[in-house]
């Protein structure tokens, strides 16, 4: 059974910066792409960011050059570094990665509260 984990969270004034950390655990044969997705009350999830197992990395247009994807593979981990954080950021922020056989995985969620 494979599992994403994220931690990190929290409540942060306008401007502040936050990391969100997800590690995978279990047993599999590999992982594909990792990346983080968002949604605030009342709306669809959206992608924020994704990367490649080579390395590549997606972002949507709302966070580019304020947010930072990166991966140690060799820690299963992903991370999101979070800069200039806005209200608007505010949501429950999920992990996911796609897995080698085990197909798309989610993690728990972690809440992102910026107060104005």
């Amino acid at each position: 059974q494979v599992q994403l984990v994220e931690s990190g969270g929290g409540l942060v004034q306008t401007g502040g910066s936050l990391r969100l950390s997800c590690v995978a655990s279990g047993s599999y044969f590999g992982i594909n792409a990792m990346g983080w997705y968002r949604q605030a009350p009342g709306k669809q999830r959206e992608l924020v960011a994704q990367i490649t197992s080579g390395g590549s990395t997606n972002y949507a247009n709302s966070v580019k050059d304020r947010f930072t994807i990166s991966r140690n593979s060799a820690k299963n981990t992903v991370y999101l570094q979070m800069n200039s954080l806005k209200p608007e950021d505010t949501a429950v922020y999920y992990c996911n990665a796609n897995f080698n056989v085990f197909g798309d995985r989610w993690g728990q969620g972690t809440q992102v509260s910026v107060s104005s």
